[in-house]
């Protein structure tokens, strides 16, 4: 198949450099739009490894010139702007000159009774992009973001998951009684309750919940888990980042899972 002929932009008043400039920079623009911004070729590649098109390819005039070859066949609609253009449209300081725009998948129905992870209002985006990182790589496949959790798909969140989530299935913005459809046991994570994780192995598959980074898990949730552990912190920290806690106590889960065979 011939890659499309490039379009090549100029004007920072563009409707389509506009509607780039708030998926890079806002929030929740993704959930108006139906689209988000993946800049730098780590994030593009991780979702062009999983199988999705991009609506759009956008490239800075420099990096055509030097690279566009390799990326031109991705996408049905290729963009060139002006180096200067694209660092207004990015959100990084150092700004990757190319991205695509991507369709916001679907969200897909709750799976009872596979591992999963729920954020229960977890608010720092590198902390919840950290998490989706670690969900992927221990074999959690289902992550439930609960009202009041950072915005799964935001520009930050993103660039934190460096493609975690294109191998997850994300539902967010959900209240808890949603959790009722799960089959596997609620395990919750405390600073000062509980038995330490080295010495009660969690069942799996399970849901891990990881709670508000001040708060910890709120009451009521906590009390439909059917464990509570804590990590043992022999240096005498207070208490864990909950990206740092998430990654031990979901490696201490796939290591469960690999000796139960």
């Amino acid at each position: 198949m011939n890659a499309p002929e490039p379009v090549f932009i100029s004007s920072r008043d563009n409707a389509f450099v506009k509607d780039l400039r708030r998926l890079s920079q806002e929030t929740t623009a993704y959930r108006k739009q139906g689209q988000v911004w993946l800049e730098g070729d780590h994030l593009c590649r991780a979702a062009l490894t999983r199988g999705l098109k991009p609506v759009a390819a956008v490239f800075s005039a420099t990096f055509w010139a030097e690279t566009g070859a390799e990326w031109a066949h991705f996408s049905a609609r290729n963009i060139i702007v002006s180096d200067g253009l694209f660092a207004g449209i990015s959100g990084l300081e150092s700004p990757a000159a190319m991205g695509f725009v991507l369709e916001v998948p679907v969200a897909p129905a709750l799976l009872p009774g596979i591992a999963s992870v729920i954020l229960d209002r977890v608010q720092d985006a590198g902390n919840v992009g950290s998490i989706l990182r670690s969900a992927g790589a221990f074999g959690f496949r289902q992550v439930v973001a609960l009202k009041g959790t950072a915005a799964l798909w935001s520009p930050k969140v993103l660039r934190a998951g460096m493609g975690a989530h294109f191998g997850l299935q994300l539902i967010e913005g959900v209240e808890p009684d949603v959790l009722d459809a799960l089959t596997v046991p609620l395990v919750v994570t405390s600073s000062h309750h509980g038995d330490f994780l080295h010495e009660q192995a969690p069942p799996f598959p399970c849901a891990w919940v990881l709670g508000h980074e001040g708060q910890g898990v709120g009451e009521a949730l906590a009390a439909r888990a059917s464990v509570s552990v804590r990590i043992a912190q022999p240096g005498g920290e207070e208490s864990l980042n909950v990206a740092a806690a998430a990654a031990i106590c979901l490696h201490t889960s796939a290591v469960v899972a690999y000796r139960s065979g």
